[in-house]
């Protein structure tokens, strides 16, 4: 009797043993999906931006409101401008507040001799003040940026003397204008200087209008002239663009300027001396993803 006690009492420990190390162990299955007290993971955070590589030889991109610095690249160079020039030959034509739909003539005297750039505006044609303001902006027109520096109050010398003022003015200290259109390698400027020139142009409401304008036509005769927007991402509905404007010469490479509203502010934008057909455009696609990823992955740090 004694001997089964002792045995069934060893069998009741050894089995108690083995529950209990079950347990410690979890060789147990739990009966339910206990809840975790772990905090749950953060979400991601949005990876930062890759190095910025621009292909134009100047670049200054500044936020419109604080004037904050936001990407440089030698924005001191005093470069050719090219046809950025016509921002200031319209701002002077504005300032000194001539009728916009008084009709002025394309001269023989408009023609380009320095480069013998093409021109879609036959000698003879009669057009508004405001229509060749329109073109010289907008297609880049040079007979009609002539003209309007021919009809200035004081003639064409006038005109350029009035530019130069203005940069004064503004403190443009590394800025000169030789003409109204760009063509002369003697319009020269640096991006820290162009940068407040956009930002001067940019409070022009006409200017604003023109250079983003998408098409235009002008009758000419029995003629009907159509004009287009040299800065194909005007076309483009991702960008919302309040002022542009294009330049080309062989000396000046390929030029860009631009205010427009990309991560969550008003950016003003020069690309100077770009090579390549494509490189300005390229440039500004690529300095609007870098600021609008550099945008997220900061709101997703605070966040």
């Amino acid at each position: 009797m004694t001997h089964r006690f002792l045995k069934r009492a060893l069998i009741f420990i050894l089995c108690a043993g083995m529950l209990v190390f079950s347990t410690a162990t979890g060789f147990s299955k739990p009966p339910g999906k206990k809840a975790s007290l772990r905090k749950p993971a953060a979400a991601k955070l949005q990876k930062a931006p890759q190095k910025l590589i621009l292909r134009s030889a100047s670049v200054l991109v500044e936020d419109q409101k604080t004037g904050e610095r936001l990407i440089q690249k030698q924005a001191a160079a005093v470069v050719p401008i090219a046809s950025i020039t016509k921002l200031m030959t319209a701002m002077v034509v504005l300032d000194a507040g001539q009728v916009l739909e008084e009709r002025i003539s394309i001269e023989a005297a408009d023609i380009d001799r320095l480069l013998h750039s093409r021109s879609h505006l036959p000698v003879g044609t009669r057009l508004t003040r405001k229509d060749a303001l329109l073109i010289a902006l907008m297609a880049s027109e040079n007979r009609s940026a002539h003209a309007l520096g021919r009809t200035y109050p004081g003639g064409y010398t006038a005109c350029v003397a009035a530019m130069n003022a203005k940069a004064r003015a503004l403190g443009l200290r590394e800025t000169r204008f030789s003409d109204t259109t760009g063509l002369s390698s003697g319009n020269v400027s640096s991006a820290r200087d162009l940068v407040r020139l956009v930002d001067a142009a940019y409070s022009y409401r006409p200017i604003r209008q023109f250079t983003t304008c998408r098409k235009t036509t002008i009758v000419s005769g029995c003629r009907v002239l159509i004009f287009s927007n040299t800065n194909r991402l005007i076309q483009n509905p991702r960008w919302e663009i309040g002022l542009s404007k294009t330049g080309y010469t062989d000396e000046a490479g390929r030029c860009l300027v631009m205010q427009a509203h990309m991560a969550k502010r008003p950016v003003l934008i020069i690309l100077l001396d770009s090579q390549g057909k494509l490189t300005r455009v390229g440039d500004a696609n690529r300095i609007k993803k870098w600021l609008e990823a550099s945008t997220s992955a900061s709101s997703a740090r605070r966040g």
